[in-house]
């Protein structure tokens, strides 16, 4: 179910025949964007007579930019857009804008600042960040005591979501009135995390938990936990839900993480853009839920 606050319409250039809308997401290597690749082709399939989809693959932001230009060149009647960069995309976006393509905004919104400069009107589709990893920290809260000392490991301080992320976890932290010893930055990847979270065992023998703003930085400080030998003594929480997550949620070595359902946020851009180029108003934001996945004992 969406979440909506305001509502908006969208001025658009009708063409003849079914319109094209572009899907544009950063790489599918990563399993969640994989996820979301894969719902957007079920849902073209299952509505063949409704719309084309062009189904855009880029890793980087150069990779995404040369795809929004392409996409601009070919006149395609709707862009739906999980970006890499929040900022630097929303130049050519508004071009698009501007060449009557509709653009739809999904998973991390782009930058507010920016879209007031260019006056670029995208509604956003995705999940709040801040208040789903509130969520998790306070799963593991649950499981500690006031004063017990924690550790987070974020992602980049430089990216909304990392930002979101992390002061969703201070949020339960400092609810519950733990004790932040460390804080540092994993840049999301498990191998990264595995160092940090050594460091940070070696340094705080005390430590009681690690809140990780991925579930790949949350396998690397199960790693780092176990190769101190403190397995069980130590939580690990995560976030995103990957596959990868589930036997140590399970096995009680990770003990939460959270589902944003990623593989829906396609199929919501995708239906919004049909409704803007039905000339049908839609909110202007629509937060998505995040779950939580494993519970507090």
């Amino acid at each position: 179910m969406l979440l909506s606050n305001g509502c908006q319409k969208s001025e658009h250039r009708v063409d003849a025949g079914k319109p094209r809308i572009a899907v544009a997401i950063p790489s599918q290597a990563n399993e969640l964007f994989g996820r979301m690749a894969a719902s957007a082709k079920k849902h073209q399939a299952a509505n063949p007579e409704t719309y084309d989809l062009i189904l855009n693959d880029g890793a980087d932001l150069a990779a995404q930019v040369n795809l929004l230009e392409l996409m601009i060149l070919q006149e395609v009647n709707a862009i739906v857009i999980a970006p890499s960069d929040t900022k630097a995309l929303v130049a050519i976006l508004k071009r698009a804008r501007q060449s009557g393509i509709v653009v739809v905004n999904i998973d991390c919104p782009l930058d507010a600042e920016m879209l007031v400069q260019s006056g670029l009107n995208a509604p956003f589709i995705g999940p709040d960040e801040r208040a789903g990893a509130r969520r998790v920290g306070e799963a593991l809260a649950h499981r500690l005591n006031p004063g017990d000392k924690v550790a987070i490991i974020a992602g980049s301080s430089s990216e909304f979501r990392g930002q979101q992320r992390r002061l969703g976890f201070e949020d339960a932290v400092k609810a519950a009135r733990l004790n932040i010893v460390s804080a540092q930055n994993g840049d999301w990847g498990m191998d990264k995390a595995d160092r940090v979270a050594a460091a940070m065992l070696n340094e705080h023998p005390d430590l009681k938990a690690i809140l990780c703003a991925n579930d790949n930085m949350a396998l690397g400080a199960v790693a780092a936990i176990r190769a101190s030998g403190k397995t069980g003594k130590v939580l690990v929480a995560g976030f995103d839900n990957i596959g990868a997550i589930g036997p140590l949620l399970a096995s009680g070595r990770v003990a939460a993480t959270a589902d944003w359902h990623a593989d829906q946020l396609a199929v919501f851009g995708i239906e919004s853009a049909l409704k803007m180029l039905r000339g049908q108003a839609v909110p202007a934001e629509q937060l998505t839920p995040v779950d939580l996945v494993g519970a507090a004992e």
